[in-house]
């Protein structure tokens, strides 16, 4: 499975892109909806369900992120959308820690997942841990971890675990990373790894420069997750195409109606004074919206072409092209 990256489907641009990237570049790229992207009963992205999105993008390595209770739209178990994934995903991020961050807590549950996956379909593949913006783990925690993991699972159910979420240093805002990378815990981390032969992934790869990615690989970084980012080129490509200050006051308009933007912004945010800001935080959720299509990308009828290859063009530096 040498997936390096692993894309966030932000939007049906972002996903045929990738889809005729992977194509025609042969390198593989996976995909990584979150439950509110891509869920049973639908989601932002295209409004695809489960079903419909495994089957659109089947050549792909499909990985649910962030499986688990409070990670939807509603704040419920997660059993029901596990449930469908597991009849449709490659491999599942088991990830209670954001309702459940205590370590017992969190350890419970994810055997707990695992196992109701495992009972549903034998060839899923595991993902544990978390991103350091949800619950910081140090290395010894996560050693810690994996061998409670191995106690407490069945060795046939164990050995499906592949993945192993890594943090060394990454957190995103807007359309930042603020988080602060460390190298020395970056080799801490890929050492962990290799000790339990697991496949080291990072989260939250977004607006990190390409060389910084590549040196991260250079040490042993495996894979690396970017959602966001791919969800902003688009963004910034309406932004550069929007001319008139009607048609911009519309489309922040249909963002601030989304309430999106509002779980991503400090307190003391304005969003009539900031209105590109609040654009650029949750324009991507509205990409889908029937009234954004007609009124907006409509009004602008070669967008598409130019969204894909900006993203194109993010893919190509990816992958050193």
């Amino acid at each position: 499975m040498d997936v390096k990256f692993f894309i966030g489907p932000m939007s049906k641009n972002v996903v045929d892109t990738i889809i005729d990237f992977q194509k025609e570049t042969k390198e593989k790229v996976g995909f990584i909806p979150s439950r509110r992207q891509v869920e049973y009963n639908g989601g932002y992205s295209n409004n695809w369900t489960t079903a419909e999105f495994c089957k659109y993008a089947t050549n792909h390595l499909l990985v649910r992120d962030h499986a688990g209770p409070g990670q939807g739209n509603v704040n419920d178990d997660g059993y029901e959308s596990l449930s469908q994934d597991s009849n449709y995903f490659d491999i599942i991020h088991v990830d209670p820690w954001k309702q459940y961050p205590k370590y017992k807590d969190g350890l419970k549950w994810s055997i707990n997942m695992i196992n109701f996956c495992f009972s549903k379909n034998k060839d899923i593949i595991y993902e544990v841990g978390t991103e350091e913006a949800i619950r910081k783990f140090e290395v010894n925690e996560l050693d810690n971890f994996i061998l409670d993991l191995k106690k407490n699972l069945n060795t046939n159910v164990f050995k499906k675990i592949r993945y192993l979420v890594i943090q060394s240093g990454t957190s995103l805002s807007i359309d930042k990373n603020t988080g602060v990378y460390d190298k020395k815990r970056l080799k801490r981390m890929i050492e962990l790894s290799k000790k339990h032969n697991l496949i080291s992934k990072e989260h939250n790869g977004d607006y990190i420069s390409e060389n910084i990615i590549l040196e991260k690989m250079n040490e042993g970084l495996d894979s690396i997750n970017i959602a966001p980012e791919f969800g902003l080129i688009e963004t910034q490509t309406y932004l550069d195409n929007i001319q008139d200050k009607k048609t911009f006051d519309l489309f922040w308009k249909i963002c601030f109606e989304s309430k999106k933007w509002i779980k991503w912004v400090p307190k003391n945010f304005n969003p009539l004074k900031e209105k590109e800001t609040l654009i650029k935080i949750s324009a991507h959720y509205i990409f889908s919206n029937s009234f954004f299509i007609k009124e907006i990308k409509n009004k602008l009828p070669e967008i598409d072409i130019e969204i894909r290859k900006n993203i194109y063009r993010k893919l190509n530096k990816l992958y050193g092209y």
